[in-house]
């Protein structure tokens, strides 16, 4: 016989809640959500309101017509909401883990100094890059352009470019977000 547990019975709620939840944000009744998913209403209303055993089908189904996966449907709450930045001191760079795909790396930097006016000095490597400017204004340097981005504008680029970032005007903070293949590249070259 098997015996539903505390963390089983927190699950179940919880998938019951997103279920209704998801179906609320779409704007759908009851009597709606059941004829996508292929079920009665009354079992859909006694799925949400706990007084039907969640099946793993329904699940499926319920899933497929509100537009999600069984996984994210089914998704723990983690406890740990709260990233901390790792420092790097050396290179004066704050990074956070992106758990949502291992391949991400977060960077917060504040730039002092302008773009290199050689262009021996940029970089071009594997991989995608954004940007976006928090404050002051950023110069990115991508190719033959020279582009101003002000706080609050991003911008997004292949790294295979022989790109450049610095400030202008003073001191600017920028978020980076880069792909595997630029965190990689970046790696690089601060070790060299």
């Amino acid at each position: 016989m098997l015996r539903m547990t505390q963390e089983d019975g927190d699950l179940d709620s919880l998938v019951r809640k997103r279920i209704r939840a998801l179906r609320v944000a779409q704007g759908w009744s009851l009597e709606e959500l059941a004829t996508r998913a292929r079920v009665s209403q009354s079992t859909l209303s006694r799925i949400e309101n706990g007084r039907r055993r969640l099946a793993l089908d329904q699940l499926v189904t319920l899933a497929r017509a509100l537009d999600t996966s069984l996984d994210q449907l089914v998704e723990t709450a983690a406890d740990d909401v709260l990233i901390s930045p790792v420092i790097d001191a050396a290179h004066g760079l704050m990074r956070w883990p992106v758990r949502a795909d291992p391949g991400l790396s977060v960077v917060r930097q504040r730039m002092t100094d302008p773009p290199p006016d050689n262009p021996a000095r940029m970089r071009a490597h594997p991989g995608r890059e954004w940007l976006v400017v928090l404050s002051g204004t950023a110069v990115l340097l991508l190719g033959n352009r020279r582009m101003r981005v002000e706080t609050n504008q991003a911008a997004e680029f292949p790294t295979m470019l022989p790109h450049a970032i610095g400030a202008e005007g003073g001191p600017c903070e920028i978020l980076g977000i880069f792909d595997r293949d630029a965190r990689r590249g970046h790696q690089r070259g601060d070790d060299a």
